[in-house]
């Protein structure tokens, strides 16, 4: 007897694969035919419906095949194919979710049951994870099963389950096959929740079940092999469902003794860092928003056009009020994420592809959906992690242009604890209440994300990249969370609460201590004073960094003058920012670092090539001796400022010696006349810290940007989470070309800018190696201060040879800390028996 084949058509090629497999695991009876019509390539999204006409002919043994489609051009691509088929075939188009459908698809077609029976048991295969998600009971049994269940069982019993995910898709599986080959109509009814009966010859119903582990089952069976049915659930069941007992090493118990939690483990794996804070409080979630889009247009394309306009006036004043709320009037980095959200409405090339799919006949919410969809998909493919991260606000838009079109609404009431969540749209985090919100969790998103960018903005603690796990903490739960450190706990033991509740205690402490000497010099305790000045990319960065204590402006990000507009600012306005910029500092340095963007951060009005890898193409000072125009005219509204204030000039991304040249020259062009302008270039690039002698012989100072010193170094996307664990700045290997920066320096001082100056731990090794200014965000200034002030320099030295020896990142922490352990013991010694310590 021959079985129906099935065809998996995906956009994506890697995931089809995973999802036969795991269907695979699930089979126990005679083999299915799975062909996959999925991606373009091996790595290319979409979908291509010869391909799938090909996969169906190939599938087809002569009782049919059953297609599922994950999405969008797949479910087109499916229907074309039936056109293109050259014989015919019998074909069902399945609307079953793609992998919990394949895997009930795969055992019942193992089971020898028709084309319309897969096809159905298909189609309910999401009923178990919508009965545990979305009640807490079962969905009903269908009338059918309900009839049956009042018969006479010939035969009955009741297992307890005891496999430690309770019956989940692998042992339901191996149920429905024992039954395949069984003139027999069997049920079963969870005696513990009182769910149930259901057919025990649907995978989708027994896992509507819910049934957990210590869950007791009866099984009743009807019909001349009812007995023997019975006799092999019994059977399966006594041997764990083939699934065996599950050792603890630590204690010699097996899974299943006893019920186990239904929450996810209680320390969490795979959280990023996001915003610094501690967060302790029950769950509150958010659910992500669906959309049910229409199948046909309202009207004639007119009607489509006129609630598209109407929804997108009406987004754009929602997006005025967040601008104004985030900026109160001013130009913030927080107002900016929304001016670049209302570009997005005046994009030509989106809205105009979306007018033209309204034009010929689709509904606009289904043109918005497509369009906007497509387009975050392209920036989800680019290699740099920022432009990546920009996906989520071209959804996020769009969320709000449908939420108007379709009558939903996407605001989130602030509710007290830790918010726990898919991902959030800058809007929804911006209206959070963060005397309210405890902490936040998010499901997907990234430290560079602009949800990450305001949750730190609004001191509310996060960890974002937490995985869908997270998702299933039943509201109430308390969760704790470090927004530092990235650890996540959930359900904590009440010694667990106390760690975290002493911790944000100390850090408050802490806080507040810095805060009271954070105009105070940042001097080691044997008289090494070290200048610790603040990064800045608006002026009210700049505001906030002198009422922090910062000494000077280490890093000033020129390029949020150039970002989020149609045309470069002209000289007259940089001049104004420039000055007004220094008239901030009171006399203090500042240092204007040249505009930096690039292929990762492309302007509207320079022209470049698109670039494979645009971290490693024409970006900083590349990208501005390219377009000299652009340069001359930042050099000279410096140099205007640099004639009245204490100004420095940095070039980004230099490389080579012949770069600084040309950049000089065209300084010199600009300003002949003699100026106290101090010149200096950022290292980023490993080949510049190597020749760090080299380069001193033309520059006053360094800037080391160790962000991207590292990722290059280490070879390493920040943003891919397979491997940005080994972004590490302390990795012994980037600490060697800080050395070498350090040691070629010659008389050229050297500064810190990247995320690794504002690391307590890294503070010490820095300042050993030779670095003598240390640049940070704003509101670490106070405490990076501070921690200069614990150290003695010459230990410090101490430390940073041995940490040159290290094996690795973690092995220098670990010295940091032994050190750091050591020291306060000795404090503590040294003060024993003191009514008052000099400390």
């Amino acid at each position: 007897m021959s079985t129906i084949g099935i065809v998996v058509v995906s956009h994506s090629r890697a995931l089809a694969r995973a999802a036969v497999a795991l269907a695979e695991e699930m089979r126990q009876d005679r083999a299915v035919r799975v062909e996959i019509a999925a991606g373009l390539d091996e790595t290319t999204l979409g979908t291509d419906a010869v391909a799938v006409a090909e996969a169906i002919a190939a599938a087809d043994s002569g009782a049919g095949v059953l297609v599922l489609m994950d999405l969008g051009s797949a479910v087109l691509s499916a229907e074309l194919a039936l056109d293109l088929l050259e014989q015919p075939h019998l074909v069902r188009l399945c609307a079953a979710p793609i992998v919990e459908g394949l895997v009930a698809a795969v055992v019942c077609a193992g089971g020898g049951a028709d084309l319309a029976e897969v096809a159905a048991e298909a189609e309910q295969a999401l009923l178990g994870k919508q009965t545990q998600l979305g009640s807490e009971t079962a969905a009903p049994a269908p009338a059918a099963d309900i009839a049956q269940a009042t018969e006479q069982p010939t035969a009955r019993t009741t297992f307890l389950v005891r496999n430690e995910h309770g019956l989940h898709a692998r042992p339901a599986a191996r149920l429905v096959g024992e039954l395949r080959d069984l003139d027999a109509e069997v049920r079963l009814r969870d005696l513990t929740t009182g769910t149930g009966p259901v057919s025990g010859r649907s995978l989708s119903r027994i896992a509507a079940l819910g049934a957990l582990a210590g869950h007791e089952i009866e099984v009743s069976a009807t019909g001349p092999a009812a007995q023997l049915a019975v006799d092999r659930i019994r059977d399966l069941a006594d041997r764990w469902f083939d699934e065996g007992p599950a050792e603890h090493p630590a204690t010699g118990e097996t899974a299943g003794d006893a019920p186990t939690s239904t929450l996810p483990p209680r320390h969490a794996a795979g959280p990023f860092a996001a915003s610094a804070g501690i967060g302790i409080g029950p769950v509150w979630q958010s659910a992500a928003v669906e959309f049910h889009l229409p199948d046909a247009p309202a009207g004639p394309p007119a009607v489509e056009l006129h609630a598209l306009e109407t929804a997108i006036t009406e987004v754009r004043q929602q997006i005025r009020a967040d601008i104004a709320r985030t900026g109160g009037g001013r130009r913030t980095a927080e107002s900016e994420i929304f001016e670049a959200h209302l570009l997005f409405l005046d994009d030509a090339e989106l809205l105009g592809e979306v007018t033209r799919r309204i034009a010929e006949g689709a509904p606009a919410a289904a043109a918005v959906a497509t369009v906007f969809d497509s387009a975050a998909i392209e920036l989800t493919r680019l290699p740099d992690e920022y432009q990546r991260a920009r996906a989520a606000d071209v959804r996020a838009v769009r969320d709000q242009v449908l939420a108007v079109l379709l009558g939903h609404g996407v605001e989130i009431v602030t509710r007290p604890g830790v918010l726990v969540a898919a991902d959030l749209t800058p809007a929804q985090l911006a209206a959070l209440n963060p005397d309210v919100v405890t902490g936040i969790v998010l499901a997907q998103g990234s430290p560079t994300a602009h949800s990450a960018i305001l949750a730190r903005a609004k001191g509310i603690p996060a960890v974002v990249g937490a995985g869908p796990e997270v998702l299933l903490i039943p509201e109430g739960t308390t969760v704790a969370l470090d927004g530092s450190s990235g650890r996540l706990v959930i359900d904590p033991e009440p010694e667990i609460v106390t760690e975290f509740t002493e911790q944000a205690e100390r850090e408050r402490e802490k806080r507040r201590a810095a805060a009271e000497l954070a105009q105070l010099p940042a001097i080691t305790t044997d008289g090494v004073e070290v200048h610790v000045g603040a990064n800045v990319a608006s002026i009210d960065d700049a505001a906030a960094a002198v009422r922090a204590g910062a000494d000077l402006f280490g890093l000033v990000r020129t390029e949020f003058l150039f970002l989020g507009r149609a045309d470069a600012p002209s000289v007259t306005e940089q001049e104004q920012v420039y000055r007004e910029l220094a008239k901030t500092l009171d006399g203090r340095r500042i240092i204007l670092r040249t505009l930096d963007v690039g292929g990762d951060k492309p302007l509207p009005y320079v022209t470049q090539a698109p670039e494979a890898n645009p971290f490693l193409g024409e970006r900083g000072i590349r990208l501005a001796l390219a377009h000299p125009d652009l340069l001359r005219d930042q050099l000279r509204a410096i140099a205007a400022v640099a004639a009245e204030y204490p100004v420095s000039v940095m070039f980004p991304m230099v490389t080579t010696v012949e770069e600084v040249r040309a950049a000089r020259a065209l300084l010199k062009e600009v300003a002949p006349q003699p100026l106290a302008l101090e010149v200096g270039i950022m290292v980023e690039v490993p080949a510049a810290a190597a020749k760090a002698a080299v380069l001193a012989q033309h520059v006053d100072f360094f800037s080391i940007g160790t962000n991207d010193l590292t990722q290059y170094a280490m070879a390493v996307d920040r943003g891919n989470d397979t491997v940005a664990t080994l972004a590490d700045p302390l990795d012994p290997g980037v600490l060697r070309l800080i050395d070498l920066v350090c040691r070629g320096a010659g008389r050229a001082r050297v500064a810190v800018c990247g995320e690794i100056a504002a690391d307590p731990v890294a503070v010490p090794i820095l300042l050993g190696l030779g670095v003598t200014e240390l640049s940070v965000a704003a509101p670490v200034v106070p405490l990076i201060k501070a921690r200069v002030r614990e150290l003695d320099h010459a230990a410090c030295a101490a430390a940073a040879v041995r940490a040159l020896s290290c094996e690795s990142a973690a092995e220098v922490r670990a010295l940091v800390d032994a050190r750091t352990s050591a020291s306060a013991a000795a404090v503590r010694r040294s003060t024993d028996g003191c009514a008052d310590s000099p400390r």
